[in-house]
């Protein structure tokens, strides 16, 4: 008798999900997301500075960039833009590297960008991960990233920068 073993199940609990309400509009949360002027500013956890950021945002362009612990430990991450959809969603890969430079496991992040009564709902998926604990990691990650975006969005727009 043949055994079949089902590979969703495997998967179920994997994927990230996070959805946020972004108190601007959706051109510009989009924008902040492909400009690496404005990327390099909110990307990485909180107490976390980006060191390096180069991106080239199209179909088959890349993007690689470093991020600075409070301790001072560099984390380095690069992947490819699979799709791009100005200003409804970006699909890119993601993969930390390793200490030659090289990408460890690689993931598919998706981000939807949502009209929501003149704001933007933001919807960020990635999947899938080597483990729930390696998930729950990037939810904490992703979370103060997009904690410091929404400072960001006001603080740029209190400055005038996106006129």
């Amino acid at each position: 008798m043949e055994t079949k073993t089902d590979d969703t199940s495997a998967l179920r609990g994997r994927e990230l999900t996070i959805t946020r309400v972004f108190d601007a509009p959706r051109r510009l949360v989009f924008k902040v997301w492909t400009q690496p002027e404005h990327f390099a500013r909110w990307l990485g956890p909180k107490d976390f500075t980006t060191t390096f950021c180069q991106m080239d945002v199209r179909v088959g362009g890349t993007y690689r960039a470093c991020i600075r612990s409070p301790e001072g430990k560099n984390h380095w991450m690069q992947g490819v833009y699979r799709e791009l959809v100005e200003p409804e969603r970006l699909v890119f890969t993601f993969a930390w590297e390793d200490e030659e430079g090289k990408p460890k496991h690689e993931t598919l992040v998706t981000v939807t960008f949502a009209e929501h009564d003149g704001k933007t709902k933001l919807t960020f998926h990635q999947a899938f991960f080597l483990s729930v604990e390696a998930r729950d990691s990037h939810r904490s990650g992703w979370s103060e990233c997009l904690d410091r975006l929404a400072d960001y969005l006001v603080e740029a727009s209190k400055q005038g920068a996106w006129k």
